[in-house]
């Protein structure tokens, strides 16, 4: 038992040996000296930093993030006061106008459409280019009535000759139209009525005053005086002297005086009839200024509506946009000027829907066509432009660059024919891209940052070797993603070789 006891001791022993010897040995591989320390944590030796030319096709595009809209925002206001209703209505002219029926927002107005009413009275969509700024009637003329006549007849309401005179014909077509959408056409106010009455009186007055004159002169007159005894027949002035003076000249005078009389009769007569005659060319049934508004395109959307039942109209009471949708969006200077109208778009929706689009402005007239309520020329706003009854129409507000400024940002606005997924997405972003040219074919590459011009104006790459570094002149051509199109003078740039983009 006791030599068993040795044997075991001596065992353990040996193995505490062993374990010394290999922790020890461990421990001495971890071991450095300052010197070697250092040169493992030294940089490596610094060398230019390359990439390789590559062969491939190259496209080069402008990419940026784009607004859906509708087309053509602009502001609607009306021109002027609508009527006062039936002839009965004792509001009278001047009475407030407030809405009683509001426009609705996302409505779609077709021609002949009743926009909102006001007091009552209808304000109705027409198709023109002439802005609605004044009251048309008996009496009117003008390109504005053209227009109306014009409208009529699209409608369905025949007003006669398309003559630009405002006559019966128009009247009665205007008639006809406000009684098929349920309303009464604006009748003459009592006001007017009254003053008819009065010219109509004035006539009649002159035609009595002329008719007494005339009849007193056919049945008056100085009478005959019987003959008398020649023995007591006198002068004629009662003095019996003969002289023959008294009666002839009275009766010279009174005739003279009639016949004023008559002449101012006849004036008075004239002057009334003229009177009349004028007004009446200017009585009858109305289209008051604030009851049409004449839209360039129809139709239209109302986007946007800033009144409601009860309010007072004054100023602008809305926006309308045309029913198509548009895309605006803004690209930097540098590249604006690769852009032109009639470049293809791609338009890409953040669900990866896809449609195309055109770019059919850019600069200043993008960005005009996307001001709001700025005081230039509105739907319905009394000002005056010249006709054109072709039915041609032609967002995110921008503001035009600064003319001369190459780096000022350029406005697009983009036409999408067909919107496909963008369409009922209005205010939603797109992805914009608009492809400006490709290269011909597969063509060699190097990055920008390859690209060195020396002292002589030259493009040139430098191109790394066994032998070291060396340059190669290039021609560049085009550009696209980093990339750059390059041709090497003598073929001395091929695919594979390492060009230098930094050090």
């Amino acid at each position: 038992m006791k030599h068993l006891s040795g044997r075991r001791q001596l065992g353990a022993l040996v193995g505490a040996v062993v374990l010394v010897g290999a922790g020890g040995w461990i421990a001495g591989t971890q071991v450095h000296s300052p010197a070697d320390a250092a040169a493992a944590h030294n940089a490596p030796k610094a060398g230019p930093v390359t990439v390789g030319v590559q062969r491939q096709s190259l496209i080069a595009t402008v990419v940026a993030n784009g607004s859906i809209e509708f087309a053509s925002p602009q502001p609607l206001s009306l021109a002027g006061s609508v009527g006062t209703g039936s002839s009965g209505d004792t509001a009278g002219e001047g009475a407030e106008q407030r809405v009683t029926k509001a426009p609705v927002a996302g409505a779609k107005i077709k021609e002949g459409d009743v926009l909102m009413a006001v007091n009552g009275r209808p304000v109705l969509a027409l198709s023109g280019r002439v802005p609605m700024y004044r009251a048309l009637g008996p009496g009117t003329s003008g390109d504005d009535v053209k227009q109306l006549q014009r409208a009529l007849r699209r409608l369905g309401f025949e007003p006669g000759a398309i003559s630009g005179n405002y006559g019966q014909g128009t009247a009665a077509a205007v008639t006809q139209w406000y009684a098929d959408k349920g309303y009464q056409a604006q009748q003459p106010s009592p006001d007017e009525q009254q003053q008819l009455g009065q010219l109509q009186q004035s006539v009649s007055s002159a035609q009595e005053t002329l008719l007494t004159m005339t009849g007193s002169k056919s049945t008056g007159g100085t009478q005959a005086a019987p003959k008398k005894d020649t023995d007591t027949e006198t002068d004629g002035d009662g003095d019996g002297n003969g002289n023959g003076n008294g009666n002839g000249k009275s009766n010279s005078n009174d005739g003279a005086l009639r016949k004023l009389q008559l002449e101012s009769a006849k004036k008075s007569l004239a002057l009334s009839n003229a009177a009349l005659s004028t007004y009446q060319t200017t009585y009858g049934t109305k289209v008051p200024a604030g009851e049409a508004v004449f839209f360039p395109k129809l139709p239209v959307r109302l986007d946007k509506v800033t009144v409601k039942t009860g309010d007072s109209v004054s100023g602008q009471i809305g926006t309308v946009t045309g029913s198509e949708l548009v895309v605006q969006t803004v690209v930097p200077g540098s590249d604006g000027e690769l852009l032109k109208k009639g470049m293809a778009v791609e338009l890409t929706t953040a669900g990866g829907g896809k449609a195309q689009g055109t770019v059919s402005a850019l600069g200043a007239d993008a960005a005009a066509s996307t001001a709001e309520g700025d005081g230039e020329q509105s739907t319905g706003e009394a000002s005056r432009g010249t006709e054109s009854e072709s039915e041609s129409g032609d967002a995110t507000t921008t503001e035009a660059p600064a003319a001369g400024d190459p780096s000022a940002p350029v406005p697009l606005r983009i036409s999408v024919p067909d919107p496909g997924p963008l369409a009922g997405q209005p205010g939603a972003s797109v992805k914009v891209t608009i492809k400006i040219g490709a290269s011909d074919g597969k063509v060699l590459t190097v990055p920008l940052a390859a690209i060195r011009t020396s002292a002589d104006g030259k493009a040139r790459v430098q191109v790394q070797r066994d032998s070291g570094v060396s340059d190669v002149q290039v021609t560049v051509g085009l550009s696209a993603a980093g990339l750059v199109e390059v041709k090497p003078a003598g073929g001395a740039l091929k695919q594979g070789d390492n060009v230098v983009v930094g050090k």
